[in-house]
């Protein structure tokens, strides 16, 4: 399955039925009256969230929703039925923007979700509303509200516990292929990952999902290489994962390369909690990994971790880290749900 996460659509909601003017004619029937009904209400347009989606591919081919036109009023007192509403289904994790692609009408996050973007129009009155003491024959009947359309931007962002974050080639999707069952395109050149990929990861009682975030370069905030788009997929991560070739020439600057351009693109991903590991350490004598796990941790504050994806040094105990912080960032939302009776 292809991955796309923006779309553009256009929706319109129906119309309302128009009312009906009409008069109650019966055989042998001595007094008559206005019997026109009302017109029925027009469908609205959904945006639901459900589980079994995670790209917006269906909006490539199909970009126009509609609603259905309320059914017109009719004699005896008939309303007319209701426009069928329109359903669109989305992923978990999509935002809903207008038309300048800057205001957010809706942020789904959860499986269930569902908000209506635009509302049918109201069904027309029949005459029999308007009859009165005054005027027992009215021959008015109004027509129904148009509804309402517009065009609407669709953005995924991706519901990922943990990011993997690094410059191009730094092993990410190789270390996603090695801990998941996830298969992304793994070769020996930059910018192999072109989207997103999910993976999930069960370390001791904890299953989290990670997701691989394609290569970052400098600039990327300004929109070089693949620009700085995908970082959108992290920013509901719990805690980064940074991984930096052990092979590098200079190791610091790959490290603030990235600091730099997350700083840039701001959302609060500098604020995420993050651990920074040495990949291909395998590659390498134990000697020059330490330097260059020194020369890192200048610039980082942290101890950098040895990994291998290859030859899965280090991976184990990595994801067990990881999967004890997402422990700790859940206790409090788990805490919550339990204390509301959840």
């Amino acid at each position: 399955m292809k991955f796309l996460d923006q779309a553009r659509v256009y929706i319109k909601s129906g119309d309302g039925g128009n009312g009906c003017l009409s008069f109650r004619r019966e055989k042998y029937v001595e007094f008559g009256g206005p019997d026109g009904g009302d017109g029925g209400r027009g469908g609205d347009v959904i945006v639901e969230c459900v589980d079994n989606l995670n790209t917006l591919i269906d909006f490539r081919y199909r970009q126009h929703f509609k609603a259905g036109r309320g059914e017109n009023g009719m004699g005896r007192n008939k309303s007319g039925a209701h426009g069928e509403d329109k359903v669109m289904q989305v992923p978990p994790g999509t935002q809903i923007f207008a038309e300048d692609n800057q205001t957010m009408l809706a942020d789904l996050t959860r499986a269930g979700q569902r908000v209506v973007l635009a509302k049918g129009g109201n069904g027309g009155f029949g005459n029999a509303r308007f009859k009165s003491a005054t005027n027992q024959a009215p021959r008015r009947a109004n027509p129904g509200l148009p509804g309402e359309e517009m065009e609407v931007w669709l953005r995924l962002k991706l519901i990922a516990d943990v990011g993997l974050i690094g410059l191009p080639n730094a092993g990410k999707s190789t270390l996603l292929a090695a801990m998941s069952a996830a298969k992304p395109k793994i070769a020996d050149y930059p910018f192999t990952t072109l989207h997103p990929n999910l993976g999930v990861i069960k370390a001791g009682d904890v299953d989290f999902v990670l997701a691989d975030i394609p290569g970052l370069i400098e600039g990327a905030s300004d929109g070089i290489g693949l620009g700085s788009r995908f970082l959108g997929h992290v920013e509901r991560c719990g805690v980064l994962v940074h991984l930096i070739d052990v092979l590098s020439d200079d190791i610091a600057a790959d490290y603030k390369i990235i600091r730099d351009e997350i700083a840039a693109y701001g959302n609060g991903l500098d604020e995420k909690q993050e651990l920074v590991a040495l990949t291909k350490c395998d590659a390498v004598e134990e000697e020059l990994a330490d330097m260059q796990a020194e020369e890192l941790q200048k610039v980082c504050g942290q101890k950098p971790w040895h990994i291998s994806a290859v030859s899965g040094r280090g991976t184990t105990r990595l994801m067990q880290r990881v999967g004890e912080i997402i422990r700790e960032q859940r206790a409090p939302k788990e805490k919550q749900l339990n204390s509301h009776g959840f």
